[in-house]
């Protein structure tokens, strides 16, 4: 008898290269356990030592920790009073969860088209949206870069309305020398990758409206012992002690994350800059310090959604992890027909061709020099050429 064959060989593992890898030493580890050692991880004081340190590393008077970024906007929306029956004007290039927790809280989202280069919220096109019944103005720092704060801060000032800023993918940038998070009349931020401040899950909202920040710790409820001696209704959707721990580490090393950010950052350029036809990420005058979230590429105009999708699946196959920036959002329930695309044609031209490619600190030089090969042989590959800017 024949003897049997061997059992076929395990195909060789792809190496991921993953979009986001969270910056953690030994010293988030350290506040971890002990934090751990408390007997109070739901309500202790590690939220309270967070909320202080967040706010004042922005200058602002209040920081209330939740449990998302879009839990942080439902909250603050509810706080307000915006509610059924009320618009908020927004940019639909973002993330799912925004135009999630404006439904959730009762109100309807109406869209207004970005800047080309910036892709955040043109404050000439918002101004066009305004209507009688608009109660806030939304606007996103977009990948890192800041929006006109400067223009967006008049429009809601001669409409009388209040400003929301979502600073969630851009901790650490400047509009015109001041960090974002100080624009809004509140803002928030949201710490689940891939931000540079990790909480695992978390978010925040800071203000400096007394009693606005009164009454989202009241609805938040649980947290610190300072929202648990509010009275009324509460939500149960405060941070927890464990995620403050870490987030609370990963903020004291901010500096040093960014600055690691930067050099990944400066990997990309170098790389890039060798071929014909890719430019340097845009920043507007204005955007006097700009911190990537990812690193997103902008494909030329040869290119179709097809395409860039097509580059993304061959960058899965060499085991680079990729992904669309962003898709339009729809202000209807999630999977409806995006209207966005016909409302916001500059958006919809922008979203089409964006692709986000790996950025955090445990990139290299040589990582970096294979994602951008990657990425050239397959714009060639799909029949699109070289067009690509950045």
């Amino acid at each position: 008898m024949r003897d049997a064959l061997p059992p076929p060989a395990a195909p060789a593992e792809v190496p991921i290269i993953a979009l986001s890898d969270p910056d953690i030493t030994a010293a988030e580890c350290d506040s971890v356990t002990q934090a751990l050692a408390s007997p109070a991880l739901s309500a202790g004081p590690g939220v309270g030592a967070f909320e202080d340190a967040f706010a004042a590393s922005l200058g602002r008077r209040h920081a209330i920790a939740v449990t998302s970024g879009s839990a942080a906007l439902w909250l603050l929306l509810r706080a307000m009073g915006i509610g059924a029956g009320d618009e908020v004007v927004a940019a639909p290039f973002s993330f799912r969860g925004c135009v999630d927790a404006v439904r959730l809280a009762g109100a309807r989202p109406v869209f207004a088209d970005v800047d080309y280069w910036s892709g955040t919220l043109a404050p000439e096109k918002a101004a066009a949206r305004i209507s009688a019944a608009t109660r806030a103005i939304l606007a996103v720092n977009v990948n890192g870069h800041p929006a006109d704060w400067t223009g967006l801060r008049a429009l809601a000032a001669r409409h009388g309305l209040p400003l929301i800023e979502d600073s969630s993918e851009a901790i650490g940038s400047r509009h015109r020398g001041a960090l974002v998070g100080t624009f809004g009349d509140a803002s928030i931020f949201d710490f689940s990758q891939p931000s540079p401040v990790i909480s695992g899950e978390g978010g925040m909202v800071v203000t400096d409206d007394d009693a606005l920040a009164r009454t989202i710790r009241q609805l938040r409820g649980g947290g610190s012992g300072r929202a648990r001696r509010s009275g009324g209704p509460a939500l149960g959707i405060a941070m927890s002690d464990l995620a403050a721990a870490l987030a609370c580490a990963q903020l004291r090393r901010l500096p040093e994350i960014l600055e690691k950010r930067r050099r990944v950052e400066l990997f990309y350029r170098a790389k890039v800059r060798s071929f014909e036809g890719i430019k340097d990420p845009y920043v507007a005058p204005d955007a006097t310090e700009v911190h990537w979230f990812l690193y997103v590429v902008h494909l030329g105009t040869r290119f179709s959604r097809a395409s860039r999708d097509a580059i993304i699946d061959d960058l899965a196959v060499a085991g680079i992890e990729a992904a669309p920036y962003c898709r339009p959002l729809s202000p209807g329930p999630s999977g409806a027909p995006p209207d966005s695309v016909r409302e916001c044609p500059v958006m919809a031209k922008v979203a089409d061709r964006a692709l986000a490619l790996p950025f955090h600190t445990h990139l290299d030089a040589d990582r970096v020099a294979f994602i951008v090969e990657t990425m050239k042989d397959s714009s060639v590959n799909v029949g699109a050429g070289a067009a690509i800017y950045l």
